[in-house]
C-alpha cells in the first residue's frame, strides 16, 4: 500500500489518477483549493477502495503553507511515500501580455509554487532516502511559442528543476518523474477543438500511475507521440521558427 500525497487534486488528470490508486486499496490525501470538490472525491475514493482519505484545503501560492500542510498530509497517512504534484492553471497569454501581475501571477502558479513545493518534499525524502515524487510539467516547456510563452515559461523552470532534482536525489533512492503531457481533453481546455492529438485524462493517468510502479526516474511523455513531435519542434532553427505562427 502506497502512501500519497495528491496536490491540485481537482484537476482532471490528478482525479483520474488517485481513482486508479485507491481501487487498489493505496491511501490518499488531498490538497485543493475548493473544500467541496475536495470532499465529494475523498467521498468517492473511499467508496473505490482507498485505504485511507485525508483532505486539506490550500492555495498552491501560500508558500507559509506548505510545510504545515505536509506534516498534515504525514499524520492522517502515517507517513508519505509518494507525492503527486498537479496543480495549475492554463495561463491566458494576451492577458499576461497586457499586465505583469498576471504574469507573475501565472508564472508562480505554475512554476515557482510547484519549486518551493518539491524543496521542501524533496528535503523529507532525502532524509529517508527513499519515495517517489510525480510532477507534471509540459510540453509547453520544451520550447517557447507565441501562443502560451508565459505557461511554457513556468513549465521550463518545473522541467529545469526537476531534472536537476532527479539527478541529486537518484543516488539516494529517492524517484522524481517528470510528466510531460500534450493536448489533453479537460474542462481547462474545454473551449479548443480537438483533434487526433488530444488525449483523455484517463490515458495520463494510467502513464503516471505505471511510471509510479517501476519505480522509474525519468522525463515521460504523454501520450508517448509528444517525444518525437517535441524533439522537432525544438530542432526547428531559430532564424525558421520566429516565423512560424504556433
Amino acid at each position: 500500500m502506497k502512501k500519497i500525497l495528491v496536490m491540485g487534486a481537482g484537476s482532471a488528470i490528478a482525479e483520474s489518477t488517485a481513482r486508479l490508486f485507491a481501487q487498489r486499496g493505496d491511501a490518499l490525501f488531498l490538497v485543493g483549493r475548493k473544500a467541496d470538490v475536495l470532499e465529494a472525491m475523498c467521498a468517492d475514493l473511499r467508496v473505490r477502495g482507498a485505504k485511507a482519505v485525508g483532505m486539506q484545503v490550500l492555495d498552491a501560492n501560500d508558500f507559509a503553507g506548505h510545510e504545515a500542510m505536509l506534516n498534515a498530509a504525514e499524520s492522517a497517512l502515517g507517513g508519505l511515500d509518494t507525492v503527486l504534484i498537479a496543480h495549475g492553471t492554463l495561463s491566458d497569454q494576451k492577458a499576461c501580455e497586457a499586465s505583469v501581475e498576471h504574469t507573475l501571477q501565472e508564472l508562480n502558479t505554475n512554476g515557482v509554487s510547484v519549486v518551493a513545493l518539491l524543496t521542501r518534499v524533496a528535503a523529507r525524502f532525502e532524509q529517508r532516502r527513499a519515495g517517489t515524487i510525480v510532477v507534471i510539467s509540459s510540453v509547453a516547456g520544451d520550447r517557447g511559442r507565441q501562443s502560451n510563452y508565459v505557461y511554457g515559461s513556468a513549465k521550463a523552470l518545473v522541467t529545469a528543476f526537476t531534472s536537476g532534482l532527479r539527478q541529486r536525489l537518484y543516488p539516494l533512492g529517492v524517484s522524481v518523474i517528470t510528466i510531460k503531457p500534450g493536448f489533453v481533453d479537460t474542462p481547462m481546455t474545454a473551449a479548443f477543438p480537438k483533434g487526433a492529438l488530444w488525449a483523455k485524462p484517463q490515458q495520463i493517468a494510467n502513464g503516471i500511475v505505471s511510471a509510479v510502479d517501476r519505480g522509474a526516474a525519468t522525463v515521460l511523455y504523454l501520450p508517448s507521440f509528444w517525444r518525437l513531435i517535441m524533439l522537432i519542434i525544438r530542432s526547428i532553427p531559430e532564424s525558421i521558427f520566429r516565423k512560424l505562427k504556433l
